[in-house]
């Protein structure tokens, strides 16, 4: 089977890498990138072969890999329609509707795949949707390639791609912005900020070891940690009287709103 990544960016690099550490060669993998510049990062690093030509790299292809931005993929979705020859289509990019993007490409082996930034270290989680057309070896296809880098879900309806845009894609910031805050309020209590970083860091980590591995609802695991009259029910109470809590899952809903208007702005490109 050969891959071929249209885009050569951070997700792209993540799911090359995840690849060739499950049993992919660098033969198997093609890259094509406009930014030449990229291309001996790319060769140096994976051993694949990276080129400028969207026709170069297409060529015996059996999975195209979209990795491109949002506002990129319709131009090339249409100049990649005239090339195609039923191969898998894989789309990373946030917000373009499957049906869209069937639409320009003229194919309707079209694959939606959301994954987040923690597939750089093979931990990811991705939300997938498949067109109807897709038969099971070619799920079976997206499900290793995006497997390569972390866990998966599979969604019958493709609405809620919009959720785990907002959820799990624009997750990692979210929580980069709570360790920033803890990190600030350690420097701001006496830490040094090599210090405040590693407790941030650490005591984020393991919470979130500790949750994965607990069979327990994050809400009993927090309780377990509050004390009456102590410390963290001081902080909690602060937290809740700010309705933080509230606040993040308003911002996740807007997440979820501004990844269906993107849908609906993009999607609306002719054929």
């Amino acid at each position: 089977m050969k891959v071929c990544f249209i885009g050569g960016g951070n997700m792209a690099t993540a799911l090359i890498g995840g690849l060739l550490k499950k049993n992919f060669v660098a033969a198997q993998i093609s890259v094509v990138e406009i930014n030449v510049s990229h291309h001996a990062k790319l060769i140096n690093e994976f051993g694949v072969q990276a080129v400028a030509e969207l026709g170069a790299g297409v060529a015996g292809s059996d999975v195209i890999i979209l990795a491109v931005k949002p506002q990129q993929l319709h131009g090339v979705a249409i100049s990649l329609a005239p090339l195609l020859t039923g191969q898998l289509l894989i789309s990373i990019a946030a917000g373009i509707r499957a049906a869209d993007l069937a639409h320009w490409l003229r194919s309707q082996n079209v694959v939606r795949a959301m994954p987040n930034t923690p597939a750089l270290i093979q931990s990811g989680v991705s939300g997938l949707y498949a067109l109807p057309a897709v038969g099971h070896v070619q799920r079976d296809i997206a499900q290793t390639i995006l497997a390569a880098v972390g866990s998966t879900i599979w969604l019958k309806d493709e609405e809620m791609m919009d959720a785990v845009t907002a959820v799990s894609g624009s997750g990692p910031a979210y929580v980069f912005y709570f360790i920033e805050a803890l990190q600030q309020a350690a420097s701001e209590l006496g830490f040094d900020a090599e210090t405040a970083r590693h407790l941030a860091i650490n005591t984020f980590s393991g919470a979130v070891k500790l949750a994965g591995a607990s069979s327990d609802d994050a809400s009993v695991l927090r309780t377990r940690v509050t004390s009456k009259n102590g410390t963290t029910e001081r902080a909690l109470l602060s937290m809740e009287s700010n309705l933080v809590k509230q606040h993040i899952v308003t911002a996740v809903q807007a997440a979820a709103q501004r990844a269906k208007e993107m849908g609906d702005e993009l999607g609306s490109a002719p054929c």
